[in-house]
């Protein structure tokens, strides 16, 4: 092991309070102070009790979402009927982006009429809330949301939250009106620059395994809406692990959001700990993978063990093949041939994305049980990731934990043009099956996805940022649009028949749409679809199915009963593709070419 960096922080709230009764208790006289934090509610109150009993008026918020959590802890409801919210803009800053900032507001507050409206460009963003009241009085409110402007690891400038001091005397003037950095700000900061600081060599990939584990003391604040919850942990997850792929993409000369960099797997494990500490080091793969029960294929309430993926496939009849991953873990898939158009069935791309490993698994014994039926089977295309997910998730079963995104080597799998480790297995899938169509089950972050400490809206993410249903992404090659279309409005019909699922939809796209805007979808029956024409693949690297189908629900961060309902719409997706693919290639229509 290499260590890069071991520190602790003090506590921001701590060093604040007794900042404040040192400068009392020096003789200097307060009016109103105001601080905002990256803290939780209960620790901010009592914080404040032990000023108020020196006799100090000191409110302390929350620096993250100060609308949302303004609502929760300082609106008064009492006969409230509409809350007009007009949201700040600035020039460093998406149009929407404090739109987006305020989800889920208007789902916390039932029955209560909330509007959204543009509010003027500022420096210092302020929300700025009219309150109506059943008796027809209004009241209106500034709702500070403090910002600062900052380069990121990519070279821009980022508007970010940060932690705030206002400070009058006891004329009511003001005597202090400034950026407070915390000591969050602080630990990720020391961090990139640990990062960026290092002689990193010139080949990739540059490390086996980039540990970067940091504990905060502030709790999680769960949010009455789905799996909505505010936690500094989950987002400090997310910066270091863009944050580092960012600086490191820079570093090669790329640009943000090149997926084929491979620059080794970078594991930041992020849990709440009784201080503020952080310590990166550099260590070498581990292979081993975590025990666990076994559960019911069809009533599985979360992600499966890798044994049990392994006995499930073992189960399916067919040839094994396969390949080996970076870290040593087996790419298991299994080939049935039969006398139907061929199939490759895959999930476990993005290994957070775990819904999709139990649908293929189940459509895949639906369909072994069928005589004709002819398909290629990777139920975990990243092993390397999702041992990383279940390790993780052992610590934090509800964060989106993207570390497990991406391979041991750094990159997406399928940016991988050549049969290189885990992609060896895919073009084994192609060679057996010389499959046409490609069903590869994915998913997406179930509650917000955000980046606070870089601009808060995940940069090359952004349209992921808040969920948005179930739907469907369908790429196929130019002299293939005819089969595709037809392949699609057959697949779709399937699945707008299912009321529930269509009801999950219309209520998230309703609500995304609310803050997001459209979604930019091409709706078939009432679906949302994305459709790409794309071209073939390159001379000299693995050749592609002439159409992918990508399913992409929002099952991040989901366990139990919604995690159920995730494989269970996977599980028809796959089924539905797979007989509407099977149904063209028994009744070829005019103009197309036969499957």
């Amino acid at each position: 092991m290499t260590l890069l960096l071991d520190r602790r922080y003090p506590r921001s709230l701590e060093t604040l309070t007794r900042d404040i009764l040192a400068r009392h208790a020096a003789g200097e006289r307060f009016g109103p102070v105001e601080a905002w934090l990256f803290e939780d509610a209960a620790a901010r109150r009592a914080a404040e009790a032990r000023l108020a009993a020196a006799g100090l008026h000191v409110r302390i918020r929350s620096a993250l979402k100060p609308l949302v959590t303004w609502a929760m802890e300082d609106l008064d409801r009492d006969g409230l009927t509409g809350l007009d919210i007009r949201y700040p803009r600035h020039e460093a800053a998406p149009e929407r982006r404090f739109l987006l900032e305020a989800w889920p507001l208007a789902e916390i507050l039932p029955g209560i009429a909330v509007r959204f409206h543009p509010g003027p460009e500022g420096d210092m963003p302020a929300y700025r809330a009219t309150l109506t009241r059943r008796d027809g009085s209004t009241e209106d409110h500034v709702i500070l949301a403090p910002n600062r402007l900052h380069p990121d690891t990519t070279g821009e400038t980022a508007l970010s939250p940060t932690g705030w001091l206002r400070v009058t005397g006891p004329d009511g003037q003001p005597v202090e009106d400034r950026a407070l950095t915390t000591e969050v700000e602080t630990l990720l900061a020391d961090g990139i620059a640990a990062l960026a600081d290092h002689p990193w060599p010139a080949e990739t990939p540059h490390f086996e395994r980039l540990s970067i584990r940091a504990d905060l003391p502030q709790a999680e604040t769960p949010l009455p809406h789905g799996s909505e919850v505010i936690s500094l942990q989950e987002a400090l997850h997310e910066e270091f692990y863009f944050a580092t792929i960012e600086l490191l993409q820079r570093r090669a000369g790329l640009a943000p959001g090149d997926r084929s960099h491979r620059p080794g797997q970078i594991a930041p494990d992020i849990r709440r700990g009784p201080e503020a500490r952080l310590t990166i080091s550099l260590e070498p793969l581990d292979a081993s993978d975590t025990a666990g029960p076994a559960q019911a294929l069809g009533t599985a309430g979360r992600a499966l063990t890798p044994a049990q993926v392994g006995a499930e496939l073992a189960a399916i009849t067919g040839a094994p093949f396969g390949a080996t991953s970076r870290a040593g873990r087996p790419v298991a898939g299994r080939y049935r041939a039969g006398r139907d158009p061929a199939v490759i069935l895959s999930a476990g791309q993005h290994a957070n994305e775990t819904s999709g490993v139990v649908g293929i698994l189940r459509a895949a014994k639906i369909l072994d049980a069928a005589p004709d039926s002819h398909f290629a089977l990777i139920p975990v295309k990243n092993p390397d990731g999702y041992a990383q997910h279940r390790a993780l998730t052992a610590q934090n079963p509800f964060h989106m934990h993207h570390a497990a995104r991406y391979t041991a080597l750094g990159d997406d799998l399928m940016a991988r043009s050549e049969p290189l480790f885990e992609r060896a297995a895919m073009a084994e899938a192609q060679r057996l099956s010389g499959a046409d169509l490609h069903i590869n089950l994915h998913g997406y972050p179930a509650h917000e996805w955000i980046r606070p400490w870089s601009g808060y809206l995940p940069r090359g993410f952004a349209a992921w940022t808040i969920p948005k249903g179930f739907f469907l992404i369908l790429r196929h090659r130019a002299d293939w649009r005819a089969q595709a279309e037809a392949f699609l409005d057959a697949t779709i019909a399937r699945l707008a028949a299912l009321p529930a699922l269509m009801a999950f939809n219309r209520a998230q796209i309703a609500a995304c749409e609310t803050y997001a805007g459209p979604g930019g979808f091409r709706m078939v029956n009432g679906f949302p679809c994305l459709v790409s024409a794309e071209a073939d693949a390159p001379a000299g690297t693995m050749p592609l199915p002439a159409m992918t189908l990508i399913t992409e629900f929002p099952d991040e961060t989901i366990e139990g009963d919604d995690f159920r309902f995730a494989h269970d719409m996977q599980t028809e997706a796959t089924l539905a593709a797979y007989s509407a693919y099977r149904a063209m290639a028994a009744q070829p229509f005019p103009g197309a070419r036969a499957i």
